[in-house]
């Protein structure tokens, strides 16, 4: 199933576009030596005036860009910001966040190599679940395995019946990707509990590329299936 693109923001730093009425996709772009520019995915979620970001922009300008349109042009208050995992397309723009007082959480793992790798370290930590209530409905944020990295979470939104992977999730048709800090042995395992957990999702994010439904999670897992 493939998203309409409604863009609501663009700019040469950062995108921003409509997967639902509440939900959105913030487009940022990485500057890497092996792949080129690479387009991170992150998301945006909007409800009765709050607003949660799952992964930052991958930097401060694209962060405050992010931040802007959240608060100035949608009129919202930012309750949070949650990392997926610690690599640079997650919370390489998180000092933005805090220096407009915007709390942080992610992963215990992720807390410790963030601070291991001397970047931004979020502020508080969990380790198996985290509830996070945005508006009138809860955000779920969940540990089901390693897979891109060891410290990778899923996001699920109930009322969208909405699941953000990040990079553990594929697009269709994608390569495996960045594997230096991967669990390939356990990634596919990752994926078919989060299948398991959720099996009537009707929007699937990505880490990168295209968002989707069931099918990017089926794509993933045979991906890495264990040969």
């Amino acid at each position: 199933m493939s998203q309409e693109k409604v863009v609501a923001y663009s700019s040469d730093n950062l995108k921003v576009i409509a997967l639902s009425e509440n939900s959105y996709v913030h487009i940022s772009f990485l500057k890497t030596k092996e792949y080129g520019k690479v387009a991170c995915n992150g998301l945006v979620y909007l409800n009765d005036k709050q607003a949660l970001v799952i992964d930052t922009p991958v930097d401060q300008t694209s962060s405050l860009e992010l931040i802007q349109w959240i608060t100035e042009q949608r009129d919202h208050r930012l309750h949070a910001v949650v990392a997926n995992h610690f690599h640079r397309d997650c919370l390489g723009g998180l000092k933005a966040f805090h220096q407009k007082n915007i709390t942080s959480y992610a992963n215990n793992a992720t807390l410790s190599l963030a601070k291991e790798r001397g970047s931004t370290v979020p502020q508080n930590g969990f380790d198996n679940e985290l509830r996070l209530e945005i508006g009138k409905t809860t955000v779920i944020n969940r540990f089901l395995g390693p897979a891109h990295t060891s410290d990778n979470i899923i996001t699920y939104l109930p009322e969208e019946e909405l699941l953000y992977g990040g990079c553990m999730v594929k697009s269709m048709n994608a390569s495996k990707g960045n594997l230096a800090d991967a669990n390939v042995e356990q990634w596919g395992t990752t994926i078919e509990k989060i299948r398991n957990s959720y099996p009537d999702l009707k929007i699937v994010v990505p880490g990168h590329g295209p968002s989707g439904g069931m099918e990017l999670l089926d794509y993933t897992e045979k991906l890495f299936e264990r040969e």
